[in-house]
């Protein structure tokens, strides 16, 4: 029998560069100079910090450094290294290019643990060789890789939800086999919602604002119930997908965030607690590379490392790109049909193609459109996972995937065409809270612009790439066409901008489709062009976000109170909030300081219960601080005042206010802002629709919508006209457009207008405890004896008065539009609060205007 012969020690070079040289069977003669700054950067300043993070730009070999900086440590201090990676697919690229370019062993793997072989189980486990798999498989409640000591975080950018997952739970009330568990969470939180969101959280709404509706439930409510809460979770989750992330949150709820929607419930803690995983927060060091990385301590809140150091990005690499983008704007200048037909007809042109939509529902119209109408196979985002080779092979093919944006890859002739339909700006409740009701926009800002770039990248993954890439949809369009935001991308992605918008506009489909050839023919047509973009960018330089300081050193204070917060000390993570607030000084974050009052407050409020009575009158102060810094949250104002009294009518007042004004906002950004025919189209439709008494209600109905309100109509017996709402006030219309001057209103007509309130309450959901006002819309100066009495309840409102009003209301909300963004600009809406007061078109304010207009003092008794 043959022995085995001791293995001998090998010298390791002094670092990872070198070592790169001593690898015989790579296929590269030497390192990108690049490549070598950023490793010898590591050994002479990071080499033992136990987080950081290098900034290498998509295609510039950013494996490459990884795994040499993997293998260095393997050999040099024989520790456990593990690789991870957002996919499958992406495994298996990490492993062959390693082998097969680099001339490295290495075990990929994937799959069930149960799998694994093991003979690559032992050599990781020895550290004989490096480990590369996907980020569920080292954060799940039961991995194989328990002792890793050092961890290479590839694509760290995209880690924000692998990480979050082991601590997210999430239930649809959209899914079958959620069901039952929703039904049981939401008869628990019955009891601290009211009505009107009960009835949107249940499915019960007809509204479209109801479908972008996101609230959360305050943390001193979610104590109260946490209780029960846990109860009926436990009891209903049986086998489901979400008992792993409910067994990692169950004791830690009042460290948790409890969100809810028109169609689901989240629970997670605002920060991943990863300090509890054992297998991620007891390596060594923790490297995470990435093509973005940012300056406002993203990275830290998606990771939940405090300290992360941040190596410098290698000469040059801030001014130069990689590959060569042609953006096209298609909606700049063609209406909805000829999008689609230019879509079709790009696909022809280049033969394979990629689609990134962000619904299921979207993506499924998109393929059943290519099947039909191009005959075209079409390959979804699992397809591209097990077999993208065969899509890459395919002459004619369609790779259509849905809410996912990076971890796919088409490098050089893989893909040259890549259409981006749409990008939502919030991946989750939470973001959509933060963002949308609170107005934490700033810190989101490079978050959202990392997704956007990991979107419109995947077809150029190096520096000989290129690649046209279409964008629609509503948030997209918007966020790339904006002057304003350009400013802060990358020089040559603001100059790849400018040539494209100016390209995509005043043009028709034959335009795009010959600049589209020329782009792919890649010749001397396209070089002068090309050089008009290298010019662009060589004028151009990039502007870091606002308020990127203050965020970076607030959040290793945001973590210390996440830790403080799990381990239930409350005091001490009241006083972690009061570190945070104390950072954030610049008056754009002004949302965010919302946030961290709300926070604070509610740590303190927590301490309270538990008998520390000195932080109660803290909670308190807390609260009013957030309610004056937000907007809109009505259960702040519950919370700052503390004593459980009902809120004033001012404070009612300005709810309202700022509830159309969150209304307004989603419907301005719902028509978007690339270009205004939507919203003049729509402007038009509500003037010509006034003017006309045939068409003056359904005109009516918009321009409630317009203006921020619900409104509706239902054509039944007895029901009213057209009807206004927001939140507890409420107009409903009795019009009578077609009237003449000498028209007189009877008994029955002012019966019926005055009944419309009874009507309301019994047809519109949650309006049994509100405020509604019935008002005829008329051009008649008289009415008969007998209406007199029920006219007293009812206001009256001028036809000519109305449509001049209107006129007024239709130009404020074309001015407001001017300025407007994106929705949760704190500014943006304390000035259109202002001036849909000013024209008197806040609900508040109009209510009480018609309130003290009773028809029975403007209009003439004749018998």
């Amino acid at each position: 029998m043959a022995f085995k012969k001791p293995s001998t020690q090998t010298i390791v070079p002094e670092s990872p560069d070198r070592l790169f040289r001593d690898l015989p069977r790579r296929k590269h003669a030497s390192l990108y100079d690049h490549q070598g700054q950023i490793l010898r950067n590591y050994v002479a300043k990071a080499v033992d910090k136990p987080d950081v993070a290098l900034q290498l730009p998509t295609g510039s070999g950013k494996t490459l450094v990884g795994l040499l900086l993997a293998e260095w440590r393997r050999r040099k201090n024989g520790e456990r290294v593990v690789y991870l990676c957002p996919t499958r697919q992406l495994v298996n690229q990490v492993a062959d290019e390693a082998s097969s370019k680099y001339g490295l062993s290495v075990e990929a793997f994937t799959g069930r643990v149960k799998d694994y072989s093991p003979d690559a189980k032992a050599a990781y486990e020895n550290a004989d060789r490096i480990a590369v798999t996907t980020y569920s498989s080292l954060f799940n409640t039961n991995p194989f890789f328990v002792n890793p000591e050092i961890i290479i975080v590839d694509d760290a950018h995209a880690s924000e939800n692998y990480i979050a997952s082991q601590w997210t739970f999430r239930v649809s009330r959209l899914e079958d086999s959620d069901d039952l568990l929703f039904k049981a969470i939401v008869s628990v939180l019955r009891g601290v919602l009211n009505e009107t969101h009960y009835e949107r959280l249940t499915g019960d709404w007809e509204s479209i604002d109801d479908v972008t509706w996101v609230d959360k439930i305050p943390t001193p409510q979610l104590a109260n119930i946490a209780g029960e809460l846990r109860a009926a979770i436990t009891e209903n989750i049986d086998d489901s997908e979400q008992r792993y992330a409910w067994r990692m949150i169950k004791d830690h709820l009042k460290a948790c965030q409890l969100y809810v929607s028109s169609s689901e419930v989240l629970i997670r803690p605002l920060i991943p607690p990863t300090w509890t995983h054992r297998p991620f927060a007891d390596a060594a060091q923790r490297i995470f590379m990435s093509a973005t990385l940012g300056a406002g301590g993203d990275l830290e809140r998606l990771t939940g490392r405090p300290k992360i150091v941040r190596l410098p990005i290698p000469d040059g690499w801030d001014h130069q790109g990689i590959g060569r983008r042609f953006f096209v704007f298609p909606e700049k200048s063609l209406k909805e049909n000829d999008v689609e037909k230019l879509r079709r007809s790009l696909m022809k042109e280049a033969g394979r193609s990629l689609v990134l939509t962000p619904s299921s529902e979207s993506a499924s119209a998109i393929s059943e459109d290519v099947a039909t109408n191009l005959k075209y196979p079409v390959y979804s985002g699992p397809d591209l996972e097990d077999r993208k080779s065969a899509f890459v092979v395919s002459k004619t093919a369609v790779a259509v995937v849905a809410n996912r944006y990076d971890g796919i890859d088409f490098p050089e002739d893989d893909c040259r065409l890549l259409f981006v339909e749409g990008l939502p700006r919030a991946a989750n409740l939470q973001e959509r809270f933060l963002m949308n009701r609170m107005g934490a926009n700033l810190l989101f800002n490079e978050r959202v612009q990392t997704r956007i770039l990991q979107a419109i990248g995947r077809c150029t993954r190096g520096l000989n790439d290129y690649s046209a890439v279409v964008v629609t949809g509503e948030d997209l369009p918007a966020y790339l066409t904006d002057r304003r935001r350009r400013s802060h991308f990358h020089p040559e992605l603001q100059a790849e901008l400018e040539f494209g918008i100016e390209q995509s506009t005043e043009v028709d489909i034959n335009t795009i489709l010959e600049n589209f050839r020329i782009f792919l023919e890649h010749d001397t047509d396209w070089e002068e062009a090309n050089q008009g973009i290298l010019d662009s960018r060589d004028r151009s330089s990039q502007e870091e976000f606002p308020a990127m300081t203050e965020l970076a050193s607030a959040v290793s204070h945001e973590i210390a109170w996440q830790r403080t917060m799990w381990n239930d000390d409350y005091a001490e993570a009241y006083e972690a909030a009061r570190e945070v607030l104390g950072k954030l000084g610049a008056s754009n974050l002004r949302g965010y300081r919302a946030i961290w009052h709300y926070l604070a407050g509610s740590s303190a409020a927590l301490a309270a219960a538990e008998g520390n009575d000195t932080l109660g009158p803290a909670s308190r102060s807390q609260f009013r601080k957030a309610k004056e810094a937000s907007s809109g949250i009505s259960w702040l104002v519950g919370l700052a005042r503390g004593d459980g009294s009902s809120p004033t009518a001012e404070e009612n007042a300005q709810a309202s206010v700022m509830l159309q004004v969150e209304r307004l906002e989603a419907y301005l950004h719902k028509l978007g802002t690339v270009h205004n025919r939507a919203f003049s189209a729509r402007e038009k439709k509500i003037r010509e629709g006034l003017a006309e008494g045939d068409e003056f209600e359904a005109a009516q109905v918009l321009l409630g919508e317009h203006l921020g309100f619900e409104a509706g109509k239902k054509e039944e017996d007895a029901s009213p006209d057209p009807w206004w709402r927001v939140g507890d006030l409420a107009i409903v219309f009795e019009d009578h457009a077609n009237a003449g001057q000498n028209a007189v209103i009877d008994a029955t007509k002012a019966r019926q207008a005055a009944s419309h309130p009874d009507w309301m309450r019994e047809h519109v959901p949650s309006t049994d405890g509100a405020k509604i006002q019935p008002v005829l819309v008329t051009p008649a100066s008289k009415a008969k004896r007998g209406a007199m009495p029920h006219l007293s309840r009812v206001a009256h409102w001028d036809l000519a008065e109305f449509r001049q009003w209107a006129d007024g209301a239709l130009s404020t909300i074309r001015e407001l539009r001017r300025d407007f963004v994106e929705p949760g600009d704190l500014a943006w809406r304390a000035e259109a609060a202002r001036k849909l007061a000013e024209a008197r078109a806040d609900a508040p304010g109009l209510v009480d205007w018609l309130s003290r207009r009773p028809a029975r003092q403007h209009l003439q008794e004749v018998p």
